[in-house]
C-alpha cells in the first residue's frame, strides 16, 4: 500500500491490456479524502494533444476516470460553504486537483472524467480496419437521470441549503491512431455522441423525467478525444470515414455494454420503454389523457 496526500492511499492496481503502440491503462484502487475509490488511468509514452468536453484543449501524457461514490460526493457537498463552493463546476475542479495529488501526477499532466459509476463496470472495446485502429473506454450509468436533451431540464435542486441531483453519467475516452486535426477531434465527439444516442435507442432507454420520451443521454456526460502520437499514427485532417466508422461503431458498442453492466438495461426497461409507447399510442387515439411528467 502507497500512502499518499490528501487522505489518500493506493492499494492496488489492475493493467488493461490495449493493443496501441505506446499506450498503457490501469485501474488504481485507491482513497481519496478517506474514502475508497477507484480510477482509470491510460497512459503514453509521450504527451497526446487531447481534446476534452470538461477541461478543452490539452497536450498530457495521461487522461483518466475517476468513481465519486457517493459518501465522497457528500462529503465534498458538507466540505463546501456557499453556493460558488457547493456548485458542481467547482467540486469537480477541486476534486480533479486534489485527485491528481493523491495520485501522484501533476495537475497539468492529466485530463480527468468523473462519474459515480465504478471502473468495476468498465468496459474496453478496441476496433481495427487494416491499419486504424480506435480503442474505447467507457463507463455509464443512466438508471437515475437518463434524459431527453431539448425537453428536460437539468436535475440539480437545492433543499436546504444543500444540493442534490440523480446521480449518473456516460463517459467516453476515445484514442486512435490517426493524428487528428483539432476540427477532425470536435468531429470525432459528435460522432461518438451520436453513437452514444444511437445505444440508448436499441436498448429502448427513456427519459427518466418524461418517460414517453426517448433518452438521448444524461446531464453530466463527457467525451475525451486523444489524437495519435505524430511519430507513431497516420496523418488525418478529418474524420475520414474509416476513422469515424470505427469510431461510431466501438463507442456504440462499449456504450449499450456499459450500460448493460451497471445498469442491467435489458428487458426491464424494454418493458418499461414499451409501455410508455402503449400508453402515448392511447394518447393519439383519444383513450386516455396525456400525463404532465
Amino acid at each position: 500500500m502507497h500512502v499518499m496526500g490528501n487522505g489518500g492511499a493506493v492499494f492496488r492496481e489492475k493493467t488493461i491490456n490495449v493493443s496501441l503502440d505506446g499506450v498503457s491503462a490501469k485501474v488504481v484502487y485507491h482513497k481519496h479524502e478517506g474514502f475508497e475509490t477507484n480510477t482509470l488511468l491510460v497512459s503514453f509514452d509521450e504527451a497526446h494533444r487531447v481534446f476534452s468536453t470538461s477541461e478543452g484543449c490539452k497536450r498530457v501524457p495521461s487522461v483518466g476516470i475517476t468513481h465519486i461514490p457517493n459518501a465522497l460526493f457528500r462529503h465534498m457537498i458538507k466540505s463546501c460553504d456557499g453556493f460558488e463552493k457547493a456548485c458542481p463546476a467547482y467540486l469537480e475542479d477541486e476534486l480533479k486537483n486534489s485527485l491528481a495529488a493523491t495520485l501522484g501526477l501533476p495537475r497539468r499532466n492529466v485530463a480527468f472524467l468523473s462519474t459515480a459509476v465504478s471502473m468495476n463496470d468498465l468496459v474496453v472495446v478496441e476496433q481495427s480496419r487494416q491499419q486504424l485502429r480506435v480503442c474505447c473506454f467507457v463507463t455509464a450509468g443512466a438508471k437515475n437521470n437518463a434524459l431527453r436533451t431539448g425537453v428536460d431540464e437539468a436535475s440539480w435542486v437545492e433543499r436546504n441549503g444543500a444540493f442534490e441531483n440523480m446521480l449518473g453519467t456516460i463517459n467516453i475516452i476515445i484514442l486512435t491512431n490517426c493524428v487528428l486535426t483539432a476540427g477532425a477531434m470536435v468531429k470525432a465527439v459528435i460522432t461518438a455522441t451520436e453513437a452514444k444516442t444511437a445505444a440508448l435507442q436499441d436498448l429502448n432507454v427513456p427519459s427518466t423525467y418524461t418517460p414517453l420520451n426517448q433518452a438521448t443521454g444524461t446531464g453530466t456526460d463527457n467525451v475525451i478525444i486523444v489524437s495519435g502520437a505524430p511519430a507513431k499514427s497516420f496523418p488525418s485532417k478529418n474524420v475520414h470515414p474509416t476513422i469515424s466508422g470505427l469510431i461510431g461503431s466501438s463507442t456504440k458498442t462499449a456504450v449499450a455494454e456499459a450500460l448493460k453492466k451497471h445498469d442491467g438495461t435489458k428487458s426491464n426497461l424494454r418493458e418499461k420503454w414499451n409501455t410508455c409507447w402503449k400508453l402515448k399510442l392511447n394518447v393519439f387515439a383519444g383513450k386516455s389523457k396525456e400525463r404532465d411528467f
